[in-house]
């Protein structure tokens, strides 16, 4: 199942939402990522799940905007989707179908995936960020990703993990 978490800005207005997917058990009831994502990684189940909520996802865009709402949604994008080949093309041609505004898609993408095949990886980023859709990185600051990288991708967003920054105001470091 999809579900939609809004993101409030300091005013508790709703400035979009992430698309966050669970598996719902017929005994267990809502698993969560945690529990089933790293099974549909090895499995490229990952891969069928990623298209599904993209999307749904993009399908909701398309709900917002004609609901005179357009707001943007994160969805998040597993490295072995990112690698295939046909990545840009699937992304494209989900959006197009749903009728969804591209500039309302953010993807977000791990900081180990920036930093694998980084020629690779900024041109499938470029190639998407063309047609409007954003990028987010994901955990920032849980891998060894370098600043200098970070200059070279089209990103809009940089989530910093809660572990590195935890103890900011205790730690002078």
């Amino acid at each position: 199942r999809l579900f939609v978490q809004p993101q409030f800005d300091s005013a508790k207005i709703i400035q979009g939402f992430e698309a966050l997917v669970r598996w719902h058990h017929p005994e267990r009831g809502l698993v969560p990522p945690a529990v089933f994502i790293g099974v549909a990684e090895e499995s490229e189940l990952i891969v069928e799940i990623g298209r599904w909520v993209l999307a749904e996802a993009c399908r909701f865009i398309f709900r917002l905007a004609s609901a005179g709402r357009p707001l943007p949604v994160s969805v998040n994008v597993s490295p072995r989707e990112f690698h295939r080949r046909d990545f840009v093309d699937r992304v494209k041609k989900i959006v197009l179908e749903s009728g969804a505004d591209p500039n309302y898609l953010v993807l977000e993408v791990t900081e180990g995936l920036v930093i694998s095949e980084v020629e690779m990886v900024i041109g499938k980023m470029d190639a998407l960020a063309a047609i409007g859709i954003r990028f987010s990185i994901d955990d920032f600051g849980t891998g060894y990703s370098s600043l200098a990288y970070l200059k070279r991708l089209p990103i809009s967003e940089l989530k910093i993990d809660k572990t590195f920054v935890q103890d900011a105001p205790h730690d002078p470091n």
